[in-house]
């Protein structure tokens, strides 16, 4: 059994990842300033801060195997109008919590990076090695982080894997997505079939894709957190290991609104809007790295049952609100 600082682990990842290093024996402490998360999203059996990871230093010690790092401001948005507060938190905080590990012994890290680094792709699916050039300040700041993760393995020893998401999607038991303001697809688009919105927009329907409407690659949040566990083992002193987390698979706007029409059986109206800026036609995942160096595999990657799961949790928070 090891003990893991999990920073955000109130929020929907960090919670999920959170449960599987408890349901594999391990003691878990939750960090977390709840400014997004819940604090019931905190799974039973971990301990729990609130405090800022700016503040590590207070709680860290070297009773600790690793740190994984979700804290973060993640709405790309928001980030376009408050860049400020993007670059404050997610690379001032972090360059105090790895100060903060430093101090403490503690030399292991796992980070949670984003597929917005890499912005519009020359090809796909991406591999790591492709072109990172950010369209928004949020995929700036993870991309910045990335590197000062680079430079802490050389310089200190430190043993780090970052992991870029593509879409994450699902639920796992009782925790589950609850943006405010939610900001992704599956989850709005429930929140039609709900009731809880009168249409779901689609932006633009004119793409060079088979339907006009742009892909994405979902991957099942507990397939993202065992992977976590995979990257704590894989993590070596003064190395920094970037991997892809994917299904390999696109799903394109329309296919993901169709599924949703199929597994809640409720009607979805949808409108057209103009394209967003900035939206590729196409981001898919080339997780060969993840496969080839962490040994993780996908198991849950059917629309259906990513949608399926969502919905049970959507319906559950329904209940409790």
């Amino acid at each position: 059994m090891s003990k893991y600082l999990v920073t955000g682990g109130a929020g929907y990842v960090g919670g999920v990842v959170a449960q599987h290093l408890l349901e594999a024996g391990h003691e878990v402490t939750v960090l977390d300033n709840l400014s997004t998360g819940f604090r019931e999203g905190v799974p039973a059996g971990a301990a729990f801060i609130e405090g800022d990871i700016r503040d590590a230093g207070k709680w860290l010690d070297a009773s600790y195997e690793a740190v994984l790092h979700f804290a973060a401001s993640s709405q790309v948005g928001e980030s376009v109008v408050r860049p400020e507060k993007y670059w404050e938190n997610n690379v001032g905080g972090t360059m105090a919590l790895l100060g903060a590990m430093r101090e403490a012994g503690v030399r292991k890290l796992v980070f949670s990076s984003t597929a917005a680094t890499y912005g519009e792709p020359d090809v796909v699916p991406i591999p790591e090695t492709a072109v990172t050039k950010p369209t928004n300040p949020y995929g700036a700041t993870k991309l910045a982080v990335d590197y000062m993760i680079t430079s802490e393995a050389q310089a200190h020893g430190l043993g780090a894997v970052s992991l870029r998401y593509f879409n994450v999607a699902g639920a796992y038991g009782a925790q589950g997505e609850r943006h405010d303001p939610e900001s992704h697809l599956i989850p709005l688009v429930l929140q039609v079939a709900q009731g809880r919105r009168e249409a779901i927009s689609v932006y633009g329907d004119d793409y060079p894709t088979p339907d006009g409407t742009c892909i994405r690659d979902y991957i099942h949040v507990a397939d993202l957190a065992d992977a976590h566990l995979l990257a704590l083992k894989a993590a070596q002193p003064g190395e920094h290991l970037i991997c892809n987390l994917g299904n390999g698979e696109g799903f394109s706007v329309r296919q993901v609104i169709d599924t949703v029409r199929k597994v809640t059986g409720h009607p979805v109206p949808e409108i057209v809007a103009p394209r967003r800026g900035g939206d590729p036609a196409v981001l898919v995942a080339s997780a060969a790295t993840a496969r080839e160096k962490l040994g993780w595999q996908p198991s849950r990657s059917d629309l259906a049952g990513i949608v399926a799961d969502a919905w049970e949790f959507a319906q559950q928070i329904s209940k409790e609100s």
